[in-house]
Order: structure tokens, then C-alpha cells, then sequence
């Protein structure tokens, strides 16, 4: 027997049956992919106080059918979970299609100038003095091969006014003459720690400025304003909505990102379940104490009560960066094992991780006491190790305690440490869009050497050694496209452009099946965000967050899957996104 509830079936149209309260909404007709611990198929779903009260066969549905109950015939199509995306950033994707876009695009440095003088020339509002922000730049895919940008490109645009252009992979940005005067950044400035201040072969600035290095700019650039900050929300719940996303963690959060979602949330506006994770710095003075009783008071402000299956917002992670990326021309992933230098081995390992093993041992066993979980930025096999070893540490203290800890990017994984994920209980959190030939990643195998990138984005490898695969998009350091991200899973092939350069799949990595993609994007990322019994699944008191698509995943070609168009969105009963091709 599928489900116990099924049993109300054989008994329709008797007395037990009519005592059986109506549905608020049922769908009929329907490929209902439960994602439950068999992965069973059912034809119909009933959905009543926001909570799924049947799922099972067509004709058991008719007991929760009633006068006022809205019935929805799918004619087929499939129904699944909600898609639960367990690392984004989506504040940034909702600022940033609100600033001058590059799209993501492969540009020559003219190309590169003219959208950014396009952007100047449109902007008839902005004095001489205002700072113009540049998004969505595709750092790696300069034209032609090995281009870097400096200040001089942007010296080259016909504006005074200071530019701060981010790289879409969110560990750089570049800025133009002007904009390292505003900020005090000269050939004297030192390093500061866990970033980079890119410079000329004389010592000057060259306007690039990696992963904490940041910050330096950050300082003078004006945050957007409290109305600035709602329209993003409203822009980024729009878009997830529309991709089908019920929950999600916001993997780096800030104060003004989360009283705008709590102004949405008081309207009635919040149409996906939010978590939000808490940045855990570094500093030279770090105190862990102090750092996780900033969370714990953010948390204390900004988590909402249980309100039904309406979605709410909980605060109930850490963020910690471990290293940076291993992409060039960076290289500031910490690695087991030094860059190769010319065909060999070099000598950089990477920078400095950028919290030590005790330290964050100790705070991963601090989080656990608070009740917290960390999400751990690792993209280096080094900085896994690290996190893996954290982990460890924490269980042997905190051994019953319900802590899910995350690791995020997992890009380069020594195969040593394929088995202990399972082994401690860590998850790893991946970007599948990553797992493909492409441009950036083609230009850092040479530095990878032939060994790692063989076994570059393990997420089949992973999988065979017991882990439990989360998926998160990271946008916006690309476009918002779970469904692409999920055919990149399966197949590990080349899109676009790069398919003609870049014919073979990536590495020696199996892949993922479908139904393993799927899983987590669903059931997996909602066990990461401690909500697995209430979502992720399509099981009877679960809440009823779930879509409509256009087509049934397991009935097309892996290389299908990207084209998927999410027909309806329903969270906590209430349906949130309703497209034409529906009707």
C-alpha cells in the first residue's frame, strides 16, 4: 500500500467517505512524482488548509472532491515538489537587474566599453559624482583568450564618474582610476587579509580587486536605499516563483536584505519559504563568541513564527568562507596539492585559509551548541578537508545534536575525501551549471593539472560514496535557470556556443541520474535547511508546495530538461504563479 490515506478510496461514496473534509484544491489527471522514499508515481493530489490531505490513485481523489473545491485537471502533465534551492544569493539577482547589465557575456574590451558607455549615456539622472555599477561580468570570457582587464578599460569610457564593475562570479570586481582614488587605494595600501589587491608590474594598482580586497571599494560605493532594496525583493520572489522555487537560502545575508523581506513578508507578499544565513567573518581579532552572538541577535529580530503553511522567514545558519575560487585568474582556492606551473607542480598552494582548522573547529562545535547550522564556502580540496574535519570535530562533541552542516561548491574534492561527507555527515551543496566544458573552466585546467580536472565537479562521485547532494544556483553568479542546471547534472555537456568548442562531456565524473538531480533540488535541499518533514516531498501533511511543468522529465531527452517551463507554483496551498499554458 502506497500511502495509508488510499485506503479513504475504497470507501468512497459511503458515510466515511462524506465525513471526509473537502479538498480546497485537487489535481486530476496528473504524473505526480512524489519524490518520497520509493520515488513513487501517483495521478492525483488533493490539497486542503495548505497541507496535501491525499496522494494516490484518480479514483480515490473523488472523496476530497466537493462543491467549492477548485479541481484541476493537469491532462497529464507532471506534478512535482517544489524546487528548494540551497544556496543563492537572491538580493544580489534582484540589485542586479536593476543596474547597468553585461549579461554574462563573452566581450572584447571595446565590446566591453561600449555597453558601459550605453549604460552612461542612458543615465541622465546620475551627477559626475555618483558611482555607476556594473553587473553580471563574465570575468573569465574576455575576448580574445587571456585577456585581463585593468583600470585602463574603464579609463577608456567617457565619463568622470567612479565605476565599480562585479565580476558575476562574485570573488572580484574592477574599478576605474577614480574609483581607487575615492576608495584610497594606492601602491602603499597593503594586502588585506583573505583578498587580494591586484597590481602592476611597479606596484600600481591595476584596479582588480579579489575576494576581500573587496571590501576596500565596498566602503565608499553607497549602498542601495531601503526602496532600492523592496523593488530587489520583489524582482528576486518574481523570478523564483516563475523557476518554480518554493524555499530557499539566501547564502550570505545582510540586515537590509532581511527587513526588506520582512516588510514583503508583513504585506503578504512572501510566495517562497526563506532562510537566511548569517556571515561569520574572519578578522585578525576573530572572537567566535562574539561572532555567533551577532546570528543568534539577528536571528532573535528577524525569524517569524509558524503561521500555517503560509511561508515565513527563519534565520538558523552560519556562513563562513574558507577560501576563494580555483578558477583563474584568481587560483585563490586552497589546495591539497600546489597549481601546476608550466605542465608541473609548482609551488602555490593557494592562499592562506582563511579561518585556521582550530579555529573553526571551535566554532562549527559553537554553532552546533547554539543550535545553528554552518554553511561553509569550500572550493578548493584543501578548504573541504577543512570543513570535512570541522564536521568531525563537532560530532565527537555534539554526537545526538540535529546539525546539518553544509559545504558549498565542493569543486575540487581529493578523492580521500569522497566517502567521508557520509562518513560525518556533511552535505555537500553543488552549482551542476558548473559541471561542463566551458570557457573559465577549459582556461583553469592547465593550473588544475591533469588528475583534478579529470575529477573536477564530483557530484556522481560523490553520490556513489554516499553523500547527499544538495543543489544550489549561487545566483546571481549565473543566470537563474534551475532546469538547465538540472540537465547539466545528467549529462555534463557543453550549451550554446561552447558545445561546437567543447564537444565531450566534462571530466570522467558519471553524472547524476535523473531522478538523483531531482532529488536535490527537492527532498535532499530541504533535509539541508531542517524542513524535510514538512517539504520536499508530495506526501500526505506535507505542506502543498509544489509545481505544474510542461512536460514530464523522465519521458524526454536528458538534453531536454533545460527547456522545462514551470506552468503553475503553488506554496503552502496557495498557488503563486499561474502561466497561460495552463489553461
Amino acid at each position: 500500500m502506497k500511502y495509508l490515506i488510499v485506503v479513504l478510496a475504497l470507501v468512497a461514496g459511503s458515510a466515511e467517505a462524506k465525513s471526509i473534509p473537502k479538498a480546497d484544491t485537487v489535481f486530476r489527471n496528473a504524473y505526480v512524482y512524489t519524490v518520497d522514499a520509493k520515488n513513487s508515481v501517483a495521478q492525483a493530489l488533493a490539497v486542503k488548509d495548505g497541507r496535501i490531505v491525499y496522494v494516490g490513485e484518480e479514483a480515490g481523489v473523488n472523496a476530497f472532491t466537493g462543491r467549492k473545491t477548485q479541481v484541476i485537471d493537469l491532462k497529464g502533465r507532471m506534478v512535482m515538489p517544489g524546487l528548494i534551492d540551497g544556496h543563492m544569493h537572491p538580493q544580489s539577482g534582484g540589485l542586479r537587474m536593476l543596474n547597468c547589465n553585461l549579461n554574462y557575456e563573452s566581450l572584447s574590451i571595446p565590446e566591453f566599453q561600449a555597453r558601459i558607455q550605453k549604460c552612461v549615456d542612458e543615465d541622465k539622472a546620475s551627477g559626475p559624482n555618483d558611482w555607476l555599477e556594473v553587473i553580471n561580468w563574465f570575468e573569465q570570457g574576455a575576448k580574445p583568450a587571456g585577456t585581463v582587464l585593468t583600470r585602463a578599460a574603464l579609463d577608456g569610457v567617457k565619463t568622470s564618474r567612479p565605476i565599480k564593475v562585479h565580476s558575476s562570479f562574485g570573488h572580484s570586481n574592477l574599478t576605474n582610476t577614480r574609483g581607487l582614488q575615492l576608495a584610497g587605494i594606492t601602491r602603499d595600501t597593503p594586502q588585506p587579509k583573505d583578498g587580494v589587491i591586484v597590481r602592476e608590474a611597479s606596484g600600481e594598482p591595476t584596479g582588480l580587486l579579489q575576494d576581500a580586497a573587496q571590501v576596500l571599494l565596498d566602503k565608499v560605493v553607497p549602498g542601495p536605499s531601503a526602496e532600492r532594496n523592496y523593488q530587489a525583493t520583489q524582482l528576486a520572489l518574481k523570478a523564483m516563483r516563475e523557476q518554480g522555487i518554493t524555499s530557499f537560502l539566501d547564502a550570505y545575508t545582510d540586515i537590509e536584505t532581511m527587513t526588506a523581506y520582512r516588510t514583503v513578508s508583513k504585506e503578504g507578499g512572501l510566495t517562497t519559504r526563506a532562510h537566511f544565513a548569517v556571515l561569520i567573518d574572519s578578522p585578525e581579532d576573530y572572537d567566535a563568541d562574539r561572532a555567533i552572538a551577532e546570528v543568534l541577535k539577528e536571528k532573535a529580530e528577524f525569524e517569524q513564527k509558524p503561521d500555517g503553511a503560509k511561508p515565513i522567514m527563519k534565520v538558523d545558519t552560519a556562513k563562513l568562507f574558507l577560501d576563494g575560487v580555483y578558477s583563474a585568474p584568481a587560483f585563490s582556492a586552497v589546495m591539497v596539492e600546489p597549481y601546476f606551473e608550466n605542465g608541473k607542480p609548482g609551488h602555490n598552494y593557494g592562499p592562506k585559509p582563511y579561518f585556521s582548522q582550530e579555529q573553526l573547529d571551535d566554532t562549527l562545535i559553537r554553532l552546533a551548541a547554539a543550535g545553528l547550522n554552518p554553511h561553509m564556502h569550500a572550493d578548493g580540496d584543501g578548504s573541504v578537508r577543512m570543513g570535512l574535519n570541522a564536521v568531525e570535530a563537532m560530532r565527537k562533541v555534539h554526537p545526538a545534536d540535529d546539525i546539518r552542516p553544509a559545504i558549498a561548491h565542493d569543486e575540487i574534492v581529493d578523492p580521500a575525501d569522497y566517502k567521508r561527507y557520509a562518513e560525518v555527515g556533511a552535505l555537500p551543496v553543488l552549482s551542476f551549471q558548473w559541471e561542463r566544458p566551458s570557457i573559465d573552466i577549459m582556461q583553469s585546467m592547465p593550473a588544475l593539472g591533469p588528475v583534478r580536472s579529470a575529477l573536477m565537479e564530483p557530484a556522481g562521485l560523490l553520490e556513489i560514496y554516499g553523500a547527499r547532494i544538495v543543489y544550489g544556483s549561487d545566483w546571481p553568479v549565473d543566470a537563474l535557470d534551475e532546469w538547465l542546471a538540472l540537465q547539466i547534472a545528467v549529462t555534463r555537456q557543453a550549451i550554446g556556443e561552447d558545445a561546437v568548442t567543447y564537444p565531450d562531456r566534462l571530466g570522467i565524473d558519471p553524472g547524476l541520474t535523473v531522478a538523483q538531480a531531482v532529488r536535490a533540488i527537492t527532498f535532499n535541499a530541504a533535509y539541508s535547511l531542517r524542513q524535510d518533514r514538512e517539504t520536499g516531498s508530495l506526501e500526505p501533511g506535507k505542506f502543498a508546495d509544489l509545481i505544474v511543468l510542461d512536460r514530464n522529465l523522465f519521458q524526454i531527452k536528458p538534453e531536454e530538461i533545460g527547456d522545462t517551463k514551470v506552468l503553475l507554483t503553488m506554496v503552502g496551498g496557495k498557488i503563486v504563479y499561474e502561466a497561460e499554458d495552463l489553461k
